[in-house]
């Protein structure tokens, strides 16, 4: 089943505010939240997909590349289709007033009991790569060097010393949190926070590994392997999930985000997913017609050049542009013809001049569609 627009689900427009927006999902959290829907299937689907859309609606840089490329956006939003129960509360817990807490008692989705911690990530790390366009036009695999901050290996990540010095958090006994009654909108109920002693780990440790200083993760250069689809341009960003940095003390690894420079073309010039080459000829050849090679991205293109033409005409050849990113065709190569007028003439030169400016064949006389054409062009600087 085809997802809903995001801005549909909120019932919020793309000029609405972040304000606006949190209200709206408010609003419908509220409305399908599973306390108020006890083993409602339907109203479980809904409470999700509001999520979701959230999730994309309130962060600027996913909301740009939805509002840009849709439900298609390349590298996807980094895992928002992806929400279950647990990443809801523990993400947006502070939309339902607990500041990051949970629901608790919660037994509308998985029978209840104590939900476990949201899981510790790392942050992401954003790098800059350039493609030229042959790698647009083709897509193109990447293998970099990237620093990241990796799991430390002497301590596998705990930064502990050494697993006797890791002991249970005495506060929260080794659960990560403590449980407390708070007044929300749906009134008095009994809700769970992140124990402030170990801040959610369930443990303490005595002594840190020296070589990571208790933090888990060290810097490192990891080798990333990633592909750059076909129709990419300037700005867009993609995701290379769990490329990122490393958690503190465990968790998951932050992605890679990986922003997209464009290299320019010494020949061909960009127009979205259309390719443009000016083509210049020589006088001869406008006259006489003639058979010339044009550069496209993989090689390059013979074509023929009609008896008579004319500068300024424009040649299309057919799908030899770019690929469009969400797979709907390829753009096309424009050549654009200019008659080069030498600046420097022999005698003899100069004289077949002349000869031909007497010629009735040489007096410009411009066709209806040649005027046309120039009409259009004058139009265009106006």
């Amino acid at each position: 089943m085809a997802k809903r627009d995001y801005y549909e689900v909120l019932g919020v427009s793309k000029t609405s505010t972040p304000d606006e927006i949190k209200k709206a999902y408010r609003q419908m959290a509220i409305k399908y939240h599973p306390d108020k829907n006890p083993g409602n299937k339907d109203a479980e689907e809904k409470f999700k997909e509001a999520a979701e859309a959230y999730d994309v609606l309130s962060n600027p840089d996913k909301k740009a590349r939805y509002d840009q490329f849709g439900h298609n956006a390349p590298g996807g939003f980094g895992g928002a289709t992806e929400f279950n129960m647990e990443d809801i509360f523990s993400q947006f817990g502070d939309i339902f007033g607990f500041g990051g807490g949970r629901f608790g008692g919660f037994s509308g989705f998985g029978g209840g009991g104590r939900r476990g911690e949201p899981v510790r990530r790392g942050s992401d790390v954003r790098i800059r790569v350039k493609v030229d366009l042959k790698d647009i036009a083709n897509g193109v695999e990447k293998r970099l060097k990237v620093p990241v901050l990796g799991r430390c290996d002497a301590c596998g990540g705990t930064g502990a010393k050494n697993p006797s010095s890791i002991s249970v958090c005495s506060t929260c006994n080794g659960s990560g949190h403590v449980t407390k009654m708070a007044n929300t909108i749906f009134g008095a109920m009994q809700s769970t926070t992140i124990c402030p002693q170990c801040h959610g780990e369930g443990k303490r440790i005595t002594e840190f590994c020296t070589a990571c200083h208790g933090e888990g993760t060290v810097k490192k250069e990891e080798n990333i392997v990633f592909k750059i689809p076909p129709g990419v341009s300037e700005g867009m960003q993609l995701n290379v999930s769990g490329k990122g940095n490393a958690a503190r003390r465990g968790g998951i690894n932050g992605d890679l985000l990986v922003m997209i420079n464009e290299e320019k073309d010494e020949e061909l010039i960009r127009d979205e997913n259309d390719l443009i080459y000016s083509l210049y000829i020589s006088i001869p050849q406008a006259v006489l017609g003639s058979t010339v090679e044009v550069p496209t991205v993989n090689g390059k293109a013979k074509i023929k050049i009609e008896p008579g033409t004319q500068s300024g005409k424009v040649l299309r050849l057919k799908s030899k542009g770019l690929p469009d990113i969400n797979g709907y065709g390829m753009g096309d190569l424009l050549v654009y013809i200019n008659v080069w007028t030498p600046q420097q003439l022999t005698k003899e030169e100069e004289r077949l001049m002349e000869s031909f400016s007497k010629s009735e064949n040489f007096k410009p006389n411009p066709s209806k569609q040649d005027k046309n054409f120039f009409e259009r062009l004058k139009n265009m600087f106006q």
